[in-house]
């Protein structure tokens, strides 16, 4: 891995000093890709002891061929800006490891071995309210079973279950990894955090559900935040809105998130007709998926 120390202006820390961090340290949330733990580093640690003590909580998920910067975030902005030149630690603040350099030669790609689904909130309750759900749920099967079929991990979310109902019979939950009840919009959570840590070389996440213009959105935009591709499946999610819906879409293309289709997303993910698994993926789709409505005007 490598990382430079950008030349700018010197800003402070932001916050605080850490009550509760042993004598002589100041507490740090260090942040990488959807992960954010903290940790006491002595008071004045500079660039290097930060680099350190990314790679001790972090070792094993960074990819030591490409380059990093380690931001820091600036309460005077609102957002990250590049860690001042000889910035160095006296409160408490919140620092984050990205990728300097995208690679070019991978976007937009998807592999099996790096991809998470992530299933929000297909509940009982949105049956009635939801444009198009059934063919969502029908869409939404489809993607389940092409990730059994290809040993893809998935994670599932219910949005507050006790008042919304579990997610619906139609919808086979065999085999998923986490099925995770939230009160929260977005699936970005510390269980989910916890699971998506257990599985190695993740980079990509096909998300699907509803609702496009609230749950499906923040989880995305709070993914692509801490370095997760996203592909939106559009004929996988849906609103009580078609107007939400499709300005969902089109803000979260704009943000360069994937908006994609179950059959474009199956058939990347097997890429070859010699895969072993074609022939049952093929089976999913000899019947195209509905349009639920995306070839309407809004």
């Amino acid at each position: 891995m490598a990382a430079a120390e950008p030349a700018v202006p010197a800003l402070p820390g932001g916050g605080g000093a850490g009550a509760g961090a042993p004598s002589g340290t100041v507490p740090v949330l260090f942040c990488f890709s959807v992960f954010a733990r903290p940790a006491a580093v002595p008071h004045g640690a500079g660039y290097e002891l930060l680099i350190q003590k990314f790679l001790s909580l972090y070792g094993d998920q960074i990819d030591m061929h490409r380059k990093f910067v380690v931001q820091l975030f600036a309460e005077e902005w609102g957002q990250y800006v590049d860690l001042p030149k000889g910035f160095a630690v006296s409160e408490r603040c919140k620092v984050r490891l990205v990728p300097l350099q995208i690679q070019l030669t991978t976007l937009g790609n998807l592999t099996p071995s790096s991809t998470v689904f992530f299933c929000c909130d297909m509940q009982e309750r949105f049956r009635p309210a939801i444009k198009y759900f059934g063919d969502i749920i029908s869409v939404g099967q489809r993607l389940l079973q092409g990730a059994r079929i290809l040993g893809i991990p998935v994670i599932v979310t219910e949005q507050y279950p006790k008042g919304l109902g579990s997610t619906v019979q139609e919808i086979d939950l065999t085999g998923v990894k986490l099925v995770l009840p939230k009160t929260k919009f977005s699936m970005v959570l510390p269980e989910v955090e916890a699971a998506l840590a257990e599985i190695p070389g993740v980079r990509s996440v096909v998300l699907f559900g509803v609702e496009t213009h609230v749950c499906i959105q923040q989880t995305a935009l709070e993914l692509v935040g801490r370095g997760i591709e996203v592909h939106i499946v559009a004929d996988a999610t849906s609103s009580r809105s078609m107007m939400d819906r499709m300005f969902a879409l089109e803000r979260l293309a704009r943000t360069g998130i994937i908006v994609t289709t179950s059959e474009a997303v199956l058939l990347q993910l097997v890429a070859d007709k010699d895969h072993p698994k074609f022939k049952e993926i093929q089976n999913l789709i000899k019947a195209s998926a509905p349009e639920s409505g995306l070839l309407s005007k809004v």
